[in-house]
């Protein structure tokens, strides 16, 4: 058994799955036996929780932040190519002098969050189900239905700068599916990107964990398409205008 996420941002145990090395196994319905895996799963995210303080920040707060309309014409395939070509021409190597990659970005409505992921992964950890919990619920209130939102991973500087700027991606991806898979936020309101470590939150300290950091920003409206007439509609509503000429 393994530990996943509800539909309201709570835990709840899954069947048959593996984290971080350790395989968690329930007998019968024990009470006792949940608590202990509860307990496991816990002490698992302390150390990693511990060196990465979580943002405490009600739904209540996220919705007042990002319920505004914005418009933004960002080329996020552009952006990922750009990255991309940057680290392999290596320039701008030392991460103190990089400028960002896209500065458009810092002037949308936008609340940033630490997330946290297993090491070198997009798993998320269980210190941060609240967290993404508070996002959903932010994101389908009625008064941010109306938007469209772009999830923004961040790396710290550390390792190869190519290897990432894929990590990052995939942990905007993963966010985003949570997001949508879990807890039914419409895929059409979500977009994904991940900008490594060209895009330093604290340039002067480049290792610094404030670097590893989700953004959520508001980049414009979402535009719903009206719901084309049924055929047999159109004809009844046809005829019903011809007799009343009559």
């Amino acid at each position: 058994m393994s530990l996943g996420v509800d539909q309201e941002g709570h835990p709840e145990l899954q069947q048959g799955d593996k984290r971080s090395g350790v395989s968690l196994m329930l007998w019968g319905k024990n009470p006792r036996g949940i608590a202990l895996v509860l307990g496991a799963v816990a002490l698992l995210a302390l150390p990693m929780a511990a060196g990465r303080a979580q943002t405490a920040m009600s739904s209540g707060d996220i919705i007042e932040k990002l319920a505004v309309e914005a418009e933004s014409d960002i080329d996020l395939a552009a952006l990922r190519q750009q990255a991309a070509d940057r680290i392999k021409a290596r320039a701008d190597a030392q991460p103190q002098k990089r400028p960002p990659i896209a500065p458009q970005l810092t002037k949308l409505p936008q609340l940033r969050f630490d997330i946290v992921f297993d090491q070198d992964s997009s798993l998320i950890r269980p210190a941060s189900y609240q967290t993404v919990g508070s996002i959903a619920d932010a994101l389908t209130d009625p008064k941010t239905r109306p938007y469209r939102y772009l999830i923004v991973d961040h790396v710290e500087s550390a390792g190869r700068r190519d290897h990432n700027l894929i990590l990052s991606q995939r942990r905007a991806e993963s966010v985003r599916d949570v997001l949508v898979n879990t807890f039914k936020v419409s895929p059409k309101r979500l977009q994904a990107l991940g900008l490594g470590e060209e895009q330093l939150q604290d340039v002067n300290r480049p290792a610094s964990p404030a670097n590893a950091r989700v953004q959520i920003m508001a980049i414009g409206k979402f535009e719903t398409a009206e719901p084309a007439t049924p055929p047999a509609a159109a004809q009844k509503g046809a005829a019903a205008a011809k007799k009343k000429k009559r």
